[in-house]
């Protein structure tokens, strides 16, 4: 595969500094700095399309802007809310995930209101998702690591195939009769395994199929695909359970799988923008996490994301709760709380698909109102006023989802973008072994109110800090003028002195 035209550059620029001393310090130097994430900029968005001296010219120090990613990508705001779906091979992609996803919905309630069924306990619930869970926070580094170093799309055809048959497995045990919470807590962590590797190439792979300028809105619309399909699956869900049983939306789920594979079998290989596989060698896992550690633009919304990916997002747990002992409703309301939050996430994909690269306060922004709602939502006096809370609570948690996705795939270098966003899906999803039985606990011994309104606050409180540490390390503050001027807002985030570029131009 050809590495990108960025990486070639900067070699160059390597070998020519090699001479100097003083050159190669300060090349150096600017290596390891802090990238910019998703910074607002003009010019040519789509690097691997540049002749080969603007390439260069536009890698070399001195012409380095704000708006420079790491591979030299100037980001833009993009070209409406649907442009990534001019390009051939993301069509094919999305198509597939609209049927796969609307299957994998499907699995997720049926799961859910089974293991309920056989146990009668939410802590069971919230078991299973741990289970399912568990591998990504053992493994989920390894993940990304391999999603550096083989064919992405490859990988995918063989994670894909294997979950339609952990599906399929599934379905036959439950049409059978013979299914037992245990043998679903088995197929549970099966295919946590197999998510460990699928997930962080999924998000990596976005960027192959799609040029920079085209990246935030591609992350967008994939959300909106997800809740799309988070509309229609926990509905045909409900029907089917309420019809013929839950096996029968596994085995719907498991034929739904045959959509992603056809999708990514039709690609045109030679359309994709491939990163060159990195070669295996010692120290990979812990080169990803000083990438990281060094960035504080990426560190702090790894942080976050954690927080609220632990304790913000169990609503598998919480949601069945409410359900079964709150409001004492059945299978069909059950289903229409998520489908209620779905309208509110799609709703928060499509405002996201037509924004530009994000922004740092508007992902902080987003989780503290998601933690602040979901305080509210706890405190709901009834069920649809719980419902439409929930819908708000979708707008802002998928913000937040596809604001930290966007921003730390823009900021990373793509030789290291499998292993970083190995560490997001870590972080996000990783926590939920821990966090979905401690919800589950609190929420069978003192109920689903106290379980939801911790979460909230929780999440909240951890959003609150993250944005006084990143607005200390930018050394910015809140300015509020009531008589503004021209062009001047009543409240803005402005520079204290001379702050850092990088952070304080993200943020």
């Amino acid at each position: 595969m050809t590495p990108p035209a960025a990486a070639s550059a900067a070699a160059t620029r390597t070998d020519d500094l090699a001479a100097d001393p003083a050159a190669d310090r300060a090349a150096t130097a600017e290596s390891q700095a802090p990238a910019p994430v998703g910074l607002p900029g003009t010019g040519d968005d789509d690097p691997d399309e540049r002749p080969a001296a603007a390439t260069t010219a536009a890698s070399a120090p001195a012409a380095t802007r704000a708006g420079d990613g790491p591979t030299g990508a100037r980001f833009t705001r993009p070209g409406g809310m649907f442009s990534s779906l001019r390009i051939r091979n993301y069509r094919y992609y999305f198509a597939g995930q609209v049927v796969s996803n609307t299957g994998t919905w499907m699995q997720r309630i049926a799961q859910d209101w089974l293991v309920l069924s056989l146990t009668g306990s939410p802590f069971a619930v919230g078991v299973t998702t741990a289970m399912q869970f568990l591998p990504m926070l053992l493994l989920g580094l390894w993940g990304g690591v391999l999603a550096d170093r083989l064919p992405k799309r490859r990988l995918l055809l063989a994670t894909q195939g294997a979950m339609g048959l952990l599906a399929a497995g599934l379905a036959v045990l439950t049409v059978t009769g013979v299914v037992t919470a245990g043998y679903v807590y088995v197929f549970a962590l099966l295919l946590g395994l197999v998510t460990v590797v699928d997930n962080p190439t999924r998000q990596a792979f976005v960027s192959e199929m799609v040029p920079a300028k085209d990246l935030a809105n591609a992350v967008s619309l994939n959300a909106a695909n997800f809740q799309t399909a988070r509309l229609v699956g926990p509905a045909v869900a409900g029907l089917l359970i309420a019809a013929v049983g839950s096996g029968w939306a596994f085995a719907v789920n498991a034929l739904s799988f045959a959509a992603v594979l056809g999708g990514l079998l039709a690609m045109r290989e030679s359309e994709l923008r491939p990163s060159a596989p990195v070669a295996r060698q010692r120290g990979q896992l812990r080169e990803g996490l000083r990438y990281v550690r060094e960035r504080p633009e990426l560190l702090w919304p790894m942080v976050l994301a954690g927080f609220i990916g632990t304790f913000g997002f169990n609503f598998p747990t919480l949601l069945s709760g409410f359900a079964y002992d709150t409001f004492k409703v059945g299978a069909g309301e059950y289903g229409l709380l998520n489908t209620a939050m779905a309208v509110g996430s799609l709703a928060g994909a499509l405002l996201a698909a037509r924004r530009g690269a994000p922004r740092l306060r508007r992902l902080v922004g987003a989780a503290i109102a998601f933690g602040l709602l979901e305080v509210l939502a706890a405190l709901a006096p009834g069920y649809w006023t719980f419902a439409a809370l929930l819908t708000l609570i979708g707008v802002f948690g998928l913000t937040f989802n596809t604001s930290v996705n966007s921003a730390l795939q823009l900021g990373t270098d793509p030789a290291v973008r499998g292993r970083v966003m190995g560490l997001l899906v870590l972080v996000f999803t990783g926590g939920t072994p821990i966090g979905a039985p401690l919800v589950g606990w609190v929420t069978a011994a003192y109920g689903p109110r106290l379980g939801l309104l911790a979460c909230g606050l929780v999440s909240a409180a951890a959003a609150a800090v993250i944005a006084v540490v990143l607005a200390r390390a930018a050394d910015l503050k809140v300015r509020v003028d009531l008589h503004p001027g021209a062009g001047r807002r009543v409240v803005a985030v402005v520079p204290r002195t001379l702050p850092r570029k990088d952070l304080a131009t993200a943020c």
